[in-house]
């Protein structure tokens, strides 16, 4: 009989090391790096912010308290970015974290993505024939 590994264990330097890979990637993006470097003046300060977030989400710490939402209301996105944002924190998490871990976060992205995209994008009706 063949056992199978527990999980690994997730701890808050696996999530940092999640947002850090994410943002290097993100800046690195044609489409996304100026949307944040517009958007962001105090760098060390935002990531700490997101790994709160993280970490909140995926470890229960309690660190972040309060709702994203509010704060990117007033950046011009498209479907685009969306799909950049998801590809880029796939990427870094796939990277970053064990596996069982990387795919609960990728589903509680996924499922963010989803609400965002919904509250930032303009819904265009399809076209009439």
């Amino acid at each position: 009989m063949t056992s199978v590994p527990p999980a690994a264990p997730l701890t808050e330097e696996h999530v940092h090391d999640l947002v850090v890979r994410f943002y290097a990637l993100a800046r690195a993006d044609d489409r996304l790096g100026p949307l944040f470097e517009a958007a962001i003046a105090d760098w060390d300060g935002h990531i700490q912010i997101v790994q709160d977030f993280w970490s909140h989400h995926l470890l229960g710490s309690m660190r972040y308290q309060g709702s994203p939402f509010p704060i990117h209301l007033g950046l011009k996105v498209d479907d685009d970015h969306f799909d950049r944002w998801l590809a880029a924190f796939r990427t870094a998490a796939a990277e970053t974290l064990p596996a069982n871990a990387a795919e609960i976060a990728m589903g509680r992205a996924e499922h963010m993505t989803k609400s965002f995209r919904m509250g930032l994008v303009p819904w265009t009706p399809p076209a009439s024939k």
